[in-house]
């Protein structure tokens, strides 16, 4: 089997091109990095979220997302606090600049997205989404049924 023909790999390509369209927009023009978007982006939408509930929406480990906080609370973008109940969890927010910093970029990320997209057909588009839904369905089906959701 040839790598550039197993499916892992192939999709890994296409959201990893699809990814560096994005932080064209996003990167260059605003020096943030994939991380430090993918925490704006949840806590722009959120307002506030711990540090358990990130883990479970993004695809980013401990340190990645310990590091990108980091960042972000530097440029003063977003808060951290720690809870006096939990002294391992942290509690990100939003600043007033993060947030508009977000409202500024989304629409640009959003027609840089549209415009990859409309490049497609009508049913390349909606196979996609189907495809992608049926990937989603079929891997919490697995996890479910091996007892790990």
């Amino acid at each position: 089997m040839q790598l550039e023909s197993f499916f892992p790999y192939r999709l890994a390509v296409a959201a990893e091109a699809f990814s560096r369209q994005l932080i064209e927009v996003y990167g260059r023009t605003y020096g943030l990095k994939r991380e430090e978007w993918r925490l704006i982006f949840l806590l722009a939408r959120a307002q506030r979220i711990d540090s358990l509930e990130l883990g479970r929406r993004t695809t980013l480990d401990k340190v990645q997302v310990s590091r990108a906080a980091a960042r972000l609370e530097e440029k003063g973008l977003i808060t951290k606090t720690t809870p006096d109940n939990d002294r391992r969890l942290r509690v990100y927010g939003i600043t007033a600049e993060g947030q508009a910093l977000f409202n500024e970029i989304l629409p640009q990320v959003e027609a840089r997205a549209s415009e990859i997209l409309k490049s497609m057909s009508a049913e390349d588009r909606a196979a996609l989404d189907q495809g992608l839904e049926a990937l989603k369905r079929a891997v919490e089906g697995r996890r479910r049924s091996r007892g790990k959701g």
